[in-house]
């Protein structure tokens, strides 16, 4: 939350996060709306595209993300790479497991919808390089173990995306005598996405630390700095799932039976991925901070470039489009509600303060 993320000991939450799940409720119902009853909106967002990547919904993602980024200590970075359980854990969740989980998924909640079918294996091999940063801080997970698994997954995904799209849509579907469809995704719309949403944000966020530590101080900067620009993470995610609704909700509300055939495997993927890793980090004993951080890199999907692929492959109003779609309508409401789990866990399960300052880096 927007003050816990600086703070050692718990704190009243201010207006903002206490009611969080019932913004983050409003600007759905919103984005959906305006997306329903005002089809220019959409025409005018669907216009404003560079590369396949929304230049509203990117500067919606470059301003979430900035804040908890600027907040990450840098120095403390190199511990993490040293943590090999955590990084061996998260790879094989991420790239290993995950598409797996929802190849498998999708072919038994959805084997009479192809088109549906492959739109969440697109998802399933998009990982999370963007929301995951801010699910992670609102869970008061380890900032700097969450910069270093995203930046590992970001060079995945730009290697891995299409090896992975190949193996899934065409060659496993062969093995097993099933329905197979090709995808064509070049790496460089790949590296595109990964640049926009985590490179920019994450310079910008190194870049701030360093120039305000070294004229500063870091008490300045932890202390005054950081929460004036801390809520703007917040305001960035409300603003980012209002245009992205937007975007598509003609599409979503046009399809009511759809998305809900869609969202059944989508809500036991997020539950499983989420479950399977902070349980996997607590028998390791990666302590709560960095096992929670597990937990939200390998649920979360990157929704953005799940859509963009989609859309470039088959057409934006093509079922796998839709299917893209529906995924972050999925995943914002849950991943909020684990959120609220993964606090009550880490009293319950880990028996830590999740707001202490020994929790975060753990």
């Amino acid at each position: 939350m927007t003050d816990t993320l600086t703070r050692t000991a718990p704190k009243r939450l201010s207006t903002l996060d206490k009611w969080l799940p019932l913004w983050i409720g409003f600007a759905m119902v919103a984005g959906l709306l305006l997306g329903r009853f005002v089809p220019a909106l959409s025409d005018a967002l669907s216009a404003m595209e560079v590369g396949g990547i929304s230049i509203p919904i990117g500067l919606g993602l470059l301003v979430m993300m900035y804040p908890v980024l600027a907040k990450v200590r840098y120095d403390k970075v190199a511990a993490v790479t040293g943590d090999k359980k955590l990084l061996v854990s998260s790879l094989v969740l991420n790239w290993l497991v995950g598409p797996a989980v929802m190849f498998a998924l999708a072919w038994i909640f959805l084997p009479d919808l192809p088109e549906y079918r492959t739109g969440l294996i697109i998802v399933g091999l998009a990982r999370c390089i963007a929301m995951v940063v801010i699910w992670n801080d609102l869970a008061c997970g380890d900032r700097e173990a969450t910069a270093v698994l995203v930046a590992i997954n970001s060079v995945f995904q730009v290697v891995m995306f299409s090896v992975l799209g190949w193996f899934y849509l065409t060659v496993l579907p062969g093995w097993l005598g099933l329905d197979a469809q090709g995808l064509e995704i070049s790496v460089w719309q790949i590296a595109l996405n990964v640049l926009v949403f985590l490179g920019i944000p994450l310079v910008a966020g190194f870049a701030s630390r360093f120039i305000g530590e070294k004229r500063k101080g870091r008490d300045w900067y932890e202390e005054k700095f950081l929460p004036r620009i801390g809520p703007w993470a917040l305001y960035g995610l409300l603003f980012t799932i209002v245009l992205l609704f937007a975007l598509q909700g003609e599409q979503v509300t046009s399809h009511p039976m759809d998305v809900a055939r869609i969202a059944l495997p989508l809500l036991v993927y997020f539950a499983l991925m989420w479950f399977a890793g902070i349980l996997l980090g607590k028998a390791l004993g990666l302590g709560y901070a960095r096992s929670t951080t597990l937990a939200f890199t390998a649920a979360g999907n990157n929704f953005e470039l799940a859509i963009a692929v989609a859309i470039g492959t088959f057409g934006a109003a093509s079922g796998q489009a839709l299917a893209g779609v529906v995924g972050p309508l999925i995943e914002v409401p849950v991943l909020v509600g684990l959120v609220y789990v993964s606090l009550w866990a880490a009293k319950a399960w880990f028996h830590t303060d999740p707001y202490a300052t020994e929790s975060r880096t753990s």
